[in-house]
C-alpha cells in the first residue's frame, strides 16, 4: 500500500513539473540586430547582423555601418539560446559567438588573429 501511494504521490509532482517546462518559451533570434563592439578597431565599431530562418536552418550576414559592405555568415548555429557564425573579413574568419539574453538583447564576442572583441546587440525595433 505505501508502495502504491509512494507512486501516485510521485505522478503527481510530477505532472506539473513537465507542463512547467512545455510552457519554456522558446527564443527566437531571427530579425534585424544593432550591434556595438567599443573595443573593436576603427571601422568595425558598429554595424547590423541579420539573421534569418529558410530551407529549415538559419541564416546570418554582417555589415558595418562605415562600409556598404555585406558579410555572410558560415556554419551558422543556434543551440540552447546561443548562435553562433563564422565571417570571412580582411582575408581572416572571424568567429561570432551570441547568447541572446533577452528577447531584444544578445551579448556576446567575436574572436580573430588579434583577440576577442566583446559585443552587444540590440533587436531592430520593426517600423509599423
Amino acid at each position: 500500500m505505501k508502495r502504491l501511494l509512494l507512486l501516485i504521490s510521485l505522478i503527481l509532482l510530477l505532472i506539473p513539473a513537465s507542463k512547467a517546462q512545455n510552457k519554456a518559451v522558446k527564443k527566437e533570434p531571427t530579425g534585424k540586430w544593432l550591434f556595438e563592439a567599443p573595443y573593436a578597431p576603427e571601422g568595425y565599431k558598429a554595424g547590423t547582423i541579420e539573421i534569418v530562418y529558410s530551407e529549415n536552418k538559419y541564416h546570418a550576414s554582417m555589415a558595418f555601418s562605415t562600409a556598404e559592405t555585406n558579410f555572410p555568415g558560415g556554419n551558422v548555429k543556434f543551440v540552447n539560446d546561443t548562435l553562433s557564425f563564422t565571417v570571412f573579413i580582411e582575408n581572416q574568419d572571424v568567429a561570432v559567438s551570441l547568447a541572446l539574453t533577452e528577447e531584444t538583447k544578445m551579448v556576446g564576442k567575436a574572436v580573430y588573429s588579434e583577440g576577442i572583441v566583446p559585443l552587444t546587440l540590440i533587436r531592430e525595433k520593426k517600423k509599423e
